[in-house]
């Protein structure tokens, strides 16, 4: 039935009142929907919106904006905005991107809640100055997109949604997702992915992924996210969300774009974003008690695990991470490792082979966890981590619910996970999961073969399983440092000056102020090194040479600094950068084999002592007090007297 028109609107809210409405209140929980461009042509996102709100059962008013037309799909149009019989929370503009903005500004001109823009055609496409009109003409008023596919929540039965959807039970796990299609395709799914909160940002343009996550932190029923992102984003801000997230005992999982190359060009051509160091990016996330995935399905999968309520730990074993948990986590203990059981000798090799090349850590078993398991294997059967019981225990479920309780027992185990083996649908191991006290996790060796409350697949469940053994800690998100500006370079021989005066090892050294002081410096150090400190990148710009036997040459050369040489070993770098995404102590292979970066070990400022290479923990520590944006050691030279800082590239922090 057509609904009747009603008079026109008169009057909106202050701006102040709009600005006072939390991020999602209105989107996520309309009274009221205006679809600007409803229309039912085959395949507009428009019309679609107004048949998905239909389908999923939305309770509030629904509107239709189309001058051409009296109604659309049943539902009573009128001719633009300023026509509605009252603001409307929400207003999906459905329209060309030439149009988009000027339906924004008539938006937040009248107060609304917040829009959906779905065109492509803005900064996607280089057409940077069209998004930043957009971004004006929202005036503050939350608009997610353009070039997305919307907002659909499943509790509030919402659907501000350009694509078919289907009629689906609410659950705990909420996707934000700046690719349109991962998110079509997890509403589409049947893997026993229960959706919350949906969200297809798109551009960004003026809510992001990192404003989305802190408003779905705190969306009741939300026990985990899937993060799907192809920008960095403001490291700080998503710092705050991820803290939120701890603080309300929701975990999650992360999938970005960009570690190579192609990714990273595919993600600028995609949604105009510029891929920073993924190294750096994953480095903070995993700090922040974030879960890793590499594709869209590991990344579903470790949201789903993340999201089930928490198995009863076995007695005397350490409190298991509980997603969802009401009160904010304790501070999180070291990870433990991962247990994994299986009746096949073939998936316990595989899933070791696995595990080793995932960097899950499979921990050897403790001779009391042995003993407690040889008490119910069979004699066919050997102890150890992965644990394959057999095909003989396959109906005694006493025997397996105790072999799980023994391995969750175990002080290096954080997590059991079982491999889900079935005969015509039947598998006494389910039994024995749900019966176990121990810190479980349920996972088909092939994705087919999906218990309703598993994991599908041996890779995903292998990652879940680790994700699992982590607590987020809140007071440590609150903790990591902010961002500076970099200011004026620093010299290297002022920079050496700074690290001397620190207590950090350089080599003796200084300017030569002629010819002559050069020459009589270089007899008192002997051997020597003599560089242009003023330069960047010296060796490949011809500022440094070693062992120099010619100093007067070199000295005309402009290589004026004169310092002893350091003796042979190995060459590390030490550097602290707080340029960034976020500040990170970066320690890796130095020297010649710096570009082997992908093998460093990237810790968000401050780095815990504990976590820093021994060899140079003085060093690196050091280097954290230094009130500089940047400072790089490049190599620190390492031998079994100590450790030297040899070359050195430092700036200064901007002055506000």
């Amino acid at each position: 039935m057509t609904r009747p028109p009603t008079a026109p609107l008169t009057g909106s809210p202050p701006a102040s009142a709009r600005s006072a409405a939390p991020l999602g209140a209105r989107l996520f929980a309309p009274r009221s929907v205006a679809v600007v461009g409803a229309s039912e042509r085959a395949g507009s996102y428009g019309g679609e919106v107004l048949l998905n709100l239909a389908r999923i059962g939305y309770g509030g008013r629904v509107f239709a904006v189309n001058p051409r037309r009296s109604a659309v799909h049943g539902v009573a149009a009128v001719p633009s905005l300023d026509d509605l019989p009252q603001v409307p929370d929400a207003v999906v503009v459905a329209v060309p991107a030439a149009d988009a903005t000027d339906v924004v500004a008539r938006a937040a001109s009248l107060g609304c809640g917040g829009a959906v823009v779905f065109a492509a055609g803005f900064a996607e496409v280089r057409a940077r100055g069209l998004q930043a009109r957009l971004v004006a003409a929202a005036d503050g008023m939350p608009v997610c997109g353009p070039n997305g596919n919307g907002i659909v929540s499943l509790p509030d039965r919402v659907a501000l949604w350009g694509d078919p959807i289907r009629h689906v039970e609410p659950g705990p796990v909420a996707l934000i997702s700046q690719s349109g299609n991962v998110a079509v395709n997890a509403l589409a799914s049947r893997r026993g992915l229960r959706l919350h909160t949906v969200i297809s940002c798109g551009n960004q343009a003026v809510v992001d992924a990192a404003d989305f996550l802190l408003a779905v932190a705190q969306r009741e029923g939300v026990r985990s996210v899937a993060l799907y992102v192809e920008d960095d984003g403001d490291g700080p801000r998503w710092c705050t969300a991820l803290e939120a997230c701890a603080r309300a005992g929701v975990r999650v999982a992360v999938l970005k774009a960009g570690s190579s190359r192609a990714g990273r060009a595919a993600a600028e051509a995609h949604t105009g974003a510029i891929a920073g160091d993924q190294r750096v990016f994953r480095a903070v996330f995993e700090e922040c008690g974030a879960a890793w995935a590499e594709d869209p399905h590991d990344l579903l999968e470790i949201a789903k695990a993340l999201a089930m309520p928490a198995r009863r730990p076995s007695a005397g074993a350490p409190p298991a991470p509980q997603p969802g948990a009401a009160n904010a986590p304790a501070a999180a203990a070291s990870p433990r490792g991962v247990a994994v059981m299986t009746c096949s000798g073939g998936d316990s090799a595989v899933a070791a082979d696995l595990a080793a090349s995932l960097g899950v850590d499979l921990p050897a078993l403790a001779p009391d966890t042995i003993t407690a398991l040889e008490r119910h294997l069979p004699a066919a059967a050997t102890a150890g981590n992965p644990l394959d019981y057999t095909a003989l225990l396959w109906e005694d479920t006493a025997a397996l619910t105790a072999l799980i309780e023994a391995l969750g027992a175990d002080p290096a185990i954080g997590r059991v996970l079982v491999l889900f083996d079935a005969y015509d649908g039947h598998a006494p191991i389910v039994d024995a999961v749900a019966q176990a006290r121990a810190p479980t996790l349920l996972a088909s060796t092939i994705p087919e073969l999906m218990p309703e409350d598993g994991v599908a697949g041996l890779r995903s469940g292998l990652l879940a399983a680790r994700a699992l053994t982590v607590t987020p800690d809140p007071e440590r998100i609150a903790q990591l440092e902010r961002p500076v500006d970099k200011g004026a370079p620093i010299p290297e021989h002022e920079a050496k000056q700074l690290l001397r005066a620190a207590g950090v090892p350089v080599p003796e050294g200084r300017i030569a102020t002629d010819a002559e002081d050069a020459e009589r410096l270089a007899r008192e150090l002997g051997p020597v090194a003599m560089k242009a400190t003023r330069l960047r990148h010296k060796a490949a710009a011809g500022g440094v040479e070693l062992n120099v036997r010619d100093v007067r040459e070199a000295f005309a050369r402009g290589l004026t600094y004169i310092e002893r040489m350091t003796a042979p070993g190995l060459e590390l770098l030490v550097s602290v950068d707080r340029t960034g995404f976020m500040p990170v102590l970066v320690v890796g292979l130095g020297g010649t084999h710096t570009e082997l970066l992908d093998r460093a070990t990237i810790v968000p400022l401050p780095a815990p002592r504990e976590r820093i290479e021994p060899r140079v923990a003085d060093i690196a520590h050091t280097l954290q007090q230094l009130p500089l944006a940047l400072i790089e050691l490049n190599p620190v030279i390492v031998t079994a007297d100590g450790a030297v800082a040899v070359d050195a590239l430092a700036d200064e922090e901007a002055q506000p």
